[in-house]
């Protein structure tokens, strides 16, 4: 029997799941940003401005869902320039469109760029005290645990960029997913592409998915260069959202992949052209399926036993850019 780890049926929709508006330190306002990634052929924005959860719902259209979120970030506190201080970050993105109370709030601090001048829109439980932020694990997993508690999808971005090393990343708990492409950070020279450090939080029993995004600002060329491919029956706020709890998606840089599906302990993949189609585990096995000098392959077929973990799949196309699956648990694969 097919297990479908991509959703048979429906369609996808091609999604940033983090940007960044005039509304903190983004050059371009919503619309613009709506505008410039219709054109590119993206049916969904997530909008994560630093600090602020606005609700952007106008926005929506036929072809187009806005979803809204922030993007929260913790500071290490220290002597010296910002560039030698850790700073970890995440995006929270609202499971519900009307789910507008901003979690982890600070009524004074952490507002920049255009934000300060939104506070007054920000909606926030009064009842509670000021959330105040502290660089460690037990810090950045509060944020993390209570975003999903409060309805929220939460992403940990950009490890490179953020200086995070393996017992910071390793030490964090409460995210649905990592970003393991961040196009933004490639813009400026880091390397964003996040493999390792997906796999690493995998072998520590983190049952995360893969996101890629753009993280853009729109000052400079960090835009439409790594995304998330969304398979769902319709362009929904809950039905999408809905699709990103389930795992129903993939991470690009550009190449595609059409079919994913398990049958008879063997996994089989069919994507865009590709020189490599690579599957990964949770241990020392490594499969692959590799074109000859002048052509490409299309589908793959890898037989996969219970000891393997997790496995995951990527794709490799001429120009080296990567397709990423989510990990597949063998304990569930196989029951």
């Amino acid at each position: 029997m097919k297990k479908f780890l991509l959703p048979k049926e429906g369609n996808f929709y091609k999604a940033n799941l983090h940007c960044h508006s005039n509304n903190s330190d983004g050059r371009l306002s919503p619309e613009e940003i709506k505008k410039i990634y219709k054109e590119k052929g993206y049916s969904i924005v997530a909008y994560t401005d630093h600090d602020i959860l606005l609700d952007h719902q106008d926005l929506k259209d036929d072809t187009f869902l806005p979803l809204n979120g922030f993007e929260i970030e913790v500071n290490e506190d220290k002597e010296g320039p910002f560039c030698l201080k850790k700073s970890s970050h995440m995006c929270l993105i609202a499971l519900d469109e009307d789910n507008l109370i901003q979690p982890c709030y600070h009524r004074t601090k952490y507002l920049f760029g255009n934000a300060p001048n939104l506070r007054d829109q920000i909606k926030y439980d009064e009842t509670l005290p000021d959330f105040e932020r502290q660089h460690n694990s037990e810090c950045v997993s509060e944020i993390m645990q209570t975003g999903r508690e409060k309805g929220f999808f939460v992403t940990y971005n950009h490890p490179t960029w953020s200086l995070d090393d393996y017992m910071d990343y390793t030490n964090y708990s409460g995210m649905h997913a990592m970003e393991i492409c961040n196009y933004g950070s490639m813009s400026f020279g880091y390397d964003e592409y996040n493999e390792k450090e997906y796999d690493d939080l995998l072998r520590c029993g983190k049952r995360i998915y893969a996101i890629g995004a753009d993280d853009n600002h729109n000052k400079r060329d960090d835009a439409f260069g790594a995304f998330t491919m969304i398979k769902a029956d319709k362009l929904e706020y809950k039905t999408i959202t809905n699709a990103l709890v389930d795992g129903n998606f993939y991470a690009s840089q550009g190449p595609k992949i059409y079919e994913l599906y398990f049958e008879d302990g063997k996994i089989y993949v069919k994507c865009s052209n590709a020189k490599m189609i690579r599957l990964n585990t949770a241990i020392r096995v490594l499969k692959y399926e590799k074109a000859e000098d002048d052509k490409f392959v299309n589908e793959a077929c890898f037989e996969i036993e219970k000891d393997y973990g997790y496995v995951r799949i990527t794709v490799v196309d001429e120009n080296g850019k990567h397709a990423n699956t989510n990990a597949y648990f063998t304990d569930e694969l196989f029951k």
